[in-house]
């Protein structure tokens, strides 16, 4: 299947498909028994099925606008709502907005347009998309095995979510007040200064809910995962279930969810940040939030998290947005999505950190801390623990807000968590077409429901957080790099702005070209190295930081694993030798080009037109050059 598969919704006969089918591959059927017309291969003349050949039919996005809110559904998730405000607090308050835009600006802003282009013009997937480039199609299998750890994870969240959206309906919030059995406790719903003559400070009734109810914690992995608590499992079917209806019927229902998705968050976020700032305290939060500390500006671990921050914040390089992109039409503006989304992720965030820290200051206010800085908490603690708290302490319907809150994080957290199913199961079918899309989603849905239930166990929180570290952030961060650089040296950054003009009629600025070609990869790689120099084993039992590395070694392995699959199959074809196969292989498959076939024909004709008069490199300078400043007129 590594020349020949493609992926779709529908099959056709060739014969009577004429030229008008949008985005088709023809798909060789003689060693199977699907036929081009339906009937039985067997009960069919020879001569017609010999040469029978199945047409695939992408699906398409119903209209322009579904891909754009899909994507802002995808990118503006958890990351936003927590990690962000958690993030910049802790590295120089509004200082470290200035470092995260300038990342924005030549890292994440870049990678997100390069994603998009290259989805749109192929029409493949993030594997089928190295149909440019076979050796290095390892990136797109790597990248799946991440997505696979991200999705395992990232539905068990929701299903936490859930069950607090659904504790948000009760006549006292379950966590307002502590259970008898909680030593040491206060309750969450008090507001006044909490005086302790106890060496151990008390804990808030909303932390210990969330411990000691929800997730049963244990201390730490030395006492065992445990096994899953009931409630959660349901909430996990429900996320599971939620997930699998809308993907069903593949990219035309998620399309039509897309618009509740991506919209309906920020009309909560609205209503959240305006009486967050009606709240006593508040501006002394969102001031702490935003006040710049200059002399982090300095630390180049502040540089470090903006970088990270914006990698995972706009979800580049784990093969969700050139999923989505494969499913656009060919003429799509994706230069004006690009723009609006990377801006509109970056605002999401400030205002989410707005709200947080809002509530927070609110928080401080009413128990007499003078210090925002230690009633906060990081993560899922921040998200769990610290906000339900100051919920709790809420003159008037807190019910409302918690519902709001939670509400929302369910589905900021659900369109994320289509964008990554999806990338799976474009990625397995496109290299097995004659899956349906419901088979496929079905069969990923219960996998992912089955190895959620870990995480839903009293140490499966501190297991998330081995696996995030080593399946996730290791992972993409490697393969972010072997991807710009085969996107812009092995491609080419020239050719990639050929085929812009080809698809869009648009001239690529110099500020493209030399932040795909040096820029954004240059600090891709400098974030990779400092991350593994500041590497720390988790305290965990060693086998589970074993099982981390084995997850990143399985992952980045499918590099030169492919790269020798893809040589020796062009040296069995060729009868070249397998340093002359593998040259080969680095160079695009000859059915490279766009989904639709007189586009992709049209396409090939200007290829060898431009080839014929390239001129020969005569040194490295000249290589550089072409790749970066040759002109696509």
């Amino acid at each position: 299947m590594e020349n020949r598969s493609y992926v779709g919704e529908s099959r056709v006969d060739l014969n009577g498909a004429g030229n008008n089918l949008s985005s088709v591959h023809s798909y060789d059927v003689s060693n199977t028994s699907i036929s081009s017309n339906g009937g039985d291969k067997q009960n069919q003349p020879a001569s017609t099925a010999s040469s029978s050949k199945l047409v695939i039919v992408r699906d398409k996005w119903g209209k322009d606008v579904e891909f754009m809110l899909s994507c802002i559904a995808y990118s503006v998730g958890f990351g936003n709502v927590w990690k962000f405000p958690y993030t910049a607090l802790k590295n120089g308050g509004g200082a470290f907005l200035i470092p995260y835009l300038v990342v924005l600006f030549i890292v994440g802003r870049p990678i997100y347009y390069l994603e998009m282009v290259m989805g749109q013009f192929s029409s493949r997937g993030c594997v089928k998309i190295y149909d440019m480039a076979p050796a290095m199609r390892g990136i797109g299998v790597g990248q799946t095995i991440a997505m696979f750890i991200v999705m395992t994870y990232y539905t068990p969240i929701l299903a936490i979510t859930l069950r607090y959206l659904v504790a948000s309906f009760s006549v006292v919030l379950p966590w307002a007040k502590c259970d008898p059995s909680w030593t040491n406790c206060i309750d969450s719903d008090f507001a006044g200064q909490i005086i302790s003559n106890s060496t151990v400070p008390p804990k808030a009734s909303a932390e210990l809910y969330f411990l000691n109810t929800v997730m049963h914690k244990n201390d730490s992995l030395f006492d065992g995962i445990g096994t899953p608590d009931w409630r959660l499992t349901l909430c996990l079917l429900f996320s599971w279930l939620c997930v699998a209806i809308i993907l069903i019927k593949g990219i035309k229902s998620s399309g039509k969810a897309s618009y509740f998705l991506a919209i309906f968050p920020y009309v909560i976020i609205l209503i959240l940040l305006v009486h967050a700032c009606t709240l006593k305290g508040a501006f002394n939060g969102i001031l702490y939030f935003l006040t710049p500390q200059w002399d982090q500006l300095l630390n180049i671990t502040v540089w470090y998290e903006a970088v990270t921050q914006c990698f995972f914040s706009l979800s580049v390089c784990f093969g969700g947005i050139i999923a989505y992109a494969s499913f656009n039409n060919f003429s799509n503006n994706v230069y004006k999505d690009a723009i609006i989304i990377s801006w509109l992720d970056t605002f999401t965030s400030i205002i989410a950190g707005c709200i947080v820290f809002g509530v927070i200051g609110n928080l401080a206010y009413v128990t007499g801390e003078t210090d925002i800085q230690a009633v906060v908490q990081s993560g899922a603690g921040l998200t769990f623990m610290t906000y339900p708290n100051a919920i709790a302490k809420f003159e008037w319907l807190p019910q409302l807000f918690s519902a709001l809150f939670f509400l929302m994080l369910f589905i900021v957290g659900l369109g994320s968590n289509l964008g990554v199913t999806t990338s799976i199961v474009t990625a397995i079918r496109d290299q097995c077409p004659w899956l349906k899309n419901w088979q496929v989603v079905s069969v990923v849905g219960s996998v992912g429901f089955l190895c959620g239930l870990v995480y839903l166990t009293p140490g499966g929180l501190d297991l998330l957080d081995v696996l995030d570290y080593y399946g996730a952030k290791y992972v993409t961060l490697t393969l972010a790099v072997f991807e710009l650089v085969t996107f812009g040296w092995i491609y080419g950054v020239d050719r990639i702005c050929r085929d812009i003009k080809f698809m869009l009629g648009l001239n690529t600025s110099l500020f493209w070209r030399i932040c795909w070609g040096i820029v954004t990869p240059l600090v891709t790689i400098l974030i990779l190295l400092l991350s593994f120099i500041e590497y720390e084993a988790f305290n965990v039992p060693v086998g589970y930081n074993v099982l981390g590395w084995f997850i990143y070694i399985l992952a980045i392995l499918q590099l030169p694993g492919w790269a020798l699959y893809a040589a020796s199959r062009l040296s069995s074809k060729t009868f070249g030798t397998f340093v002359e196969s593998l040259k080969k292989s680095f160079r695009p498959l000859s059915e490279w080009g766009p989904g639709e076939v007189a586009d992709r024909t049209r396409y090939q004709e200007e290829v060898e037109q431009h080839q014929a008069t390239l001129p020969r490199d005569r040194n490295v300078s000249d290589f550089i050059k072409r790749r970066l400043f040759s002109k696509t007129s």
